[in-house]
């Protein structure tokens, strides 16, 4: 690297932060990480009639939650309206920039002649200065926008991360508005500027804005500044192969937090939406910084598969301490209403049950049964709780309440009582499973009965 590596994440606050722009912040930050260079959140809140601050603060936590974090901002493009205007200004002086008094109504109908003469829309330059042209009268009372003075010849080529050359002919570009009438910078120019006086060195983004890239390159280039490097990666597709959508189900990243899932998970899985390393599938942040040096990213749209989210999220779940577990489980209790977070079992049920569950809201849903009621089904207790097994469990039931209370002990005294009536082990285990637990599955019946209060134990006993 010639230059010190400065990426950026650069959200619009008019909606919560999504998988897309979440993997993209990903990408940006893993490249400068393994650069070790810079990486800049700044807030694109120009479109002050849909920005929100319950947005930004969506934005803001989303970041924290999957611990990317960022060595500057957020910078916020609203608090920069006087840096644009200078640079408008400087524009105009220069003449890289022009007043365009064209009406909403004149352009209108100029794209439709266009059409209709078989042309692409685009503004024709009538009010751009050339030598020797003579420009319409100024309309009285009128505010013009500002646009861009782009090349009318020539090429725009760079080289992209993801797609390799890529060529657009300055033909194919009109002049953009960089200021509208009431003085606030349009999307393009605020990019631009942002990114050259932040020295941006890599820009990676999706590829819906690849047709924004010459536009973008042309100013800086006005401006004498030196480009970044661009990289356009594919769109997330959902699994019926069109872009990835609220249809498909959650998209904002919050919503995965919600549903119980780690943040080291969606890291791994997202980093593999249009990245790979060999085969590696699972990879914790440490690698991924170690080998994400900017290449290797696909070509090809990626697809979004919740089944394999699920299993790289049962992998960390698996693998993450009961310790760390204990209070991220308590929190989607106390989300239910339910006290759980003081339990000096936590820590011992969530090792019990990890194994078990995708997600922690599955983890919640199995150690529910310790902080609640249970209602075991008719039909469980109609199978399971018969009358030949009633003596055993009356015989158990006063066994327990005398025993220490430990997983060797409650063993044994299942295994005795089964000795003692003639029954083998699933009939008494799958009636204990519904009587105490709610349900017919659980892990060894001692195990999980030994991290119920005895006292909770003999009662959903009581009256077999």
């Amino acid at each position: 690297m010639t230059r010190r590596v400065r990426t950026r994440i650069a959200p619009s606050p008019t909606g919560f932060l999504h998988l897309g722009t979440a993997r993209t912040a990903l990408f940006s930050w893993a490249f400068a990480r393994h650069h070790g260079g810079d990486f800049i959140l700044r807030i694109e809140d120009t479109d002050v009639a849909r920005s929100t601050q319950e947005a930004v603060d969506q934005i803001i936590a989303a970041m924290k939650w999957l611990r990317l974090d960022y060595d500057e901002g957020p910078y916020y493009q609203m608090q920069r309206l006087d840096r644009y205007r200078q640079v408008v200004e400087q524009m105009l002086a220069e003449g890289s920039a022009y007043h365009c008094y064209c009406t909403p109504e004149e352009l209108d109908a100029m794209r439709e002649a266009q059409r209709a003469r078989g042309e692409k829309p685009r503004y024709d330059g009538r009010w751009r200065p050339e030598p020797g042209k003579t420009l319409p009268a100024v309309p009285d009372g009128m505010k013009p926008v500002v646009r861009f003075r782009n090349p009318l010849d020539g090429d725009v080529t760079w080289n992209d991360m993801v797609k390799g050359p890529i060529t657009i002919s300055n033909r194919e570009l009109d002049d953009l508005i960089i200021c509208r009438p009431d003085g606030t910078p349009t999307y393009n120019f605020c990019v631009v500027v942002d990114d050259w006086d932040m020295q941006i060195s890599h820009v990676l983004r999706g590829d819906d804005h690849v047709n924004n890239t010459p536009r973008q390159i042309n100013i800086l280039r006005a401006l004498g500044a030196e480009l970044p490097q661009y990289g356009h990666v594919p769109m997330i597709l959902g699994p019926d192969g069109d872009k990835l959508s609220k249809r498909h189900g959650a998209v904002s990243v919050m919503q995965y937090q919600e549903g119980g899932y780690l943040p080291d998970a969606m890291v791994n899985y997202l980093a593999r939406l249009g990245w790979s390393h060999g085969d590696d599938e699972l990879f914790d942040r440490d690698q991924l910084i170690a080998w994400f040096d900017g290449a290797h990213l696909a070509r090809s749209p990626a697809q979004w598969d919740a089944a394999k989210l699920n299993w790289v999220n049962a992998h960390v779940i698996k693998n993450t301490s009961d310790a760390e577990l204990a209070p991220l489980v308590a929190q989607h209790f106390a989300a239910r209403g339910i006290a759980a977070a003081a339990a000096p079992t936590l820590e011992a049920l969530c090792a019990l049950f990890k194994d078990r569950c995708a997600t922690l809201v599955e983890l919640a849903d199995w150690l529910g049964m310790y902080f609640v009621e249970v209602s075991p089904r008719e039909e469980d207790l109609a199978q399971h709780v018969t009358d030949a097994v009633r003596p055993a469990l009356r015989a158990l039931r006063d066994r327990l309440a005398e025993i220490d209370w430990d997983k060797g002990t409650i063993a044994s005294s299942i295994k005795e009582t089964l000795a003692s009536h003639g029954l083998k082990m699933p009939q008494i285990a799958h009636a204990l499973r519904v009587l105490v637990c709610g349900r017919v599955q659980t892990p060894s019946i001692d195990a999980v009965l030994a991290l119920f209060p005895r006292e909770t134990v003999l009662r959903r006993l009581q009256g077999v």
